[in-house]
């Protein structure tokens, strides 16, 4: 019998790669805003700068999914394709562990769970700009979940 936590993730294995299935507009649409929204003080204090001009292609294969990001003047800007910088790209559970600090991303990058390609200057700050970002700048009910999903990934 599965336990509640590998029935959730054999279910977010058979879900999350439905994404790749949402038009590019909605998912466009949708990450941008939320992204423009959940790191509005670090987009306002010019941390994301090194962006500005230049793309970075973030990759999930295991999903299917692929967007490229910038910095424009108002805010992150994603498109469907372009020519990228910078590629990191790893399955959608090491971006997890990233994201909820259950994992360091030396660590995932040293192991090639997460891989950066391309300008390693620029994927090297936007590592760095990433592990530098205080959870507390995302709404609180995003981080919980965030936290309690990486901690549930963490120890299986």
């Amino acid at each position: 019998m599965l336990s509640r936590k590998q029935w959730l993730l054999k279910g977010a294995d058979r879900l999350l790669p439905l994404i790749r299935r949402v038009p590019f507009g909605v998912q466009r649409l949708a990450l941008q805003q939320a992204l423009n929204r959940c790191l509005a003080e670090p987009l306002r204090d010019g941390g994301f700068e090194l962006l500005r001009g230049r793309w970075m292609c973030l990759r999930i294969p295991d999903l299917g999914l692929c967007w490229y990001l910038t910095l424009a003047r108002d805010g992150l800007r994603i498109a469907e394709k372009a020519e990228a910088q910078v590629s990191i790209s790893g399955n959608w559970r090491e971006f997890l562990l990233l994201a909820s600090r259950q994992e360091d991303p030396d660590t995932l990058f040293f192991r090639r769970r997460l891989v950066i390609e391309g300008d390693t200057e620029l994927g090297l700050g936007l590592k760095n700009l990433i592990d530098s970002l205080d959870p507390d700048v995302l709404p609180v009910w995003l981080w919980r979940n965030l936290e309690r999903a990486g901690r549930g990934l963490a120890v299986s």
